[in-house]
């Protein structure tokens, strides 16, 4: 039988209380290494900045990315470090235990499978942080690539964790001028060259005053035919980002272009026909 009393209860004590000093000691060295580490590669990225061939998304995404593995490397070093205090070997561990060896495997493919493709990501330069993308079915700005998973932000307000073995197609809006296009639709009563010319004319004066304007805006004529209108098309080119506040100015500046001339622009009818029955 286990004899309590002759039971060396003082040395437990003094034994845990040392693993537990060790492991308060390696936490406390943990958390101050992380935040100096953290500081230097913000300082770096800060500096890179710097340079004419470095634009600030590209340097954004090496500076996440950066900080990402720093964090890994750290808490891999402070798993073994804790492990090591109670004697156990991780790779001993990994290679004892055989189911478990066998899941971290089947793990471990689709880790591989983030990474390397998180590497190509940022290797072809496909995004980086503050573009517009659009990844599957999700619309929204890149905030941070990261070794296992890229983050995008919806418009909503929604942030997304996406697997970067999930991304098969990336479609990026930020990379060169963006197209900012108005339909705008008239009577079938007006006349639509004097109609071209208002807009025209109301295109040009918001060229002069709106900065994220590249080209144009041009009416390219009659788009369609519609049940109570016709469309006119306009088409610009805006700088990136900016073609959703062109395209609000010009349906403001084309609105009140066609009031002032008295060109109507026809909103939809509806008719209402009633039977009368009879009763028999």
């Amino acid at each position: 039988m286990f004899d309590f009393k002759n039971f060396d209860w003082e040395g437990l004590l003094f034994g845990a209380g040392v693993i537990a000093a060790q492991i308060i000691g390696i936490l406390i060295a943990f958390l101050l290494v992380r935040a100096i580490g953290k500081k230097l590669i913000n300082r770096f990225f800060e500096k890179l900045l710097v340079k004419e061939d470095v634009t600030k998304g590209r340097a954004l995404t090496l500076q996440s990315l950066s900080e990402n593995v720093f964090s890994y490397v750290l808490i891999f070093i402070l798993v073994t470090t804790i492990f090591n205090i109670f004697g156990l070997s991780v790779a001993s561990l990994i290679a004892g235990a055989g189911i478990i060896g066998l899941a971290i495997g089947f793990g471990a493919q689709g880790l591989v499978s983030d990474v390397v493709t998180g590497f190509f990501l940022l290797l072809e330069k496909q995004l980086d942080v503050n573009d517009y993308v659009t990844v599957g079915s999700i619309d929204g700005i890149v905030e941070a690539v990261g070794l296992r998973t890229t983050k995008v932000r919806s418009f909503d307000g929604t942030l997304n964790y996406i697997p970067n073995r999930d991304i098969t197609t990336v479609s990026n809006h930020s990379r060169g001028h963006m197209r900012a296009l108005v339909d705008i639709g008239i009577s079938y009563d007006a006349n639509i060259d004097k109609a071209v010319t208002v807009i025209q004319a109301a295109c040009a004066q918001v060229a002069t005053e709106e900065i994220g304007i590249v080209e144009g805006p041009d009416v390219i004529g009659v788009q369609a035919f519609g049940a109570s209108d016709v469309t006119l098309r306009v088409i610009a080119k805006a700088a990136n980002g900016e073609q959703w506040a062109v395209e609000r100015q010009l349906r403001k500046a084309i609105k009140e272009a066609l009031d002032e001339n008295g060109i109507e622009i026809p909103f939809p009818h509806q008719v209402n026909i009633q039977k009368s029955i009879d009763a028999s």
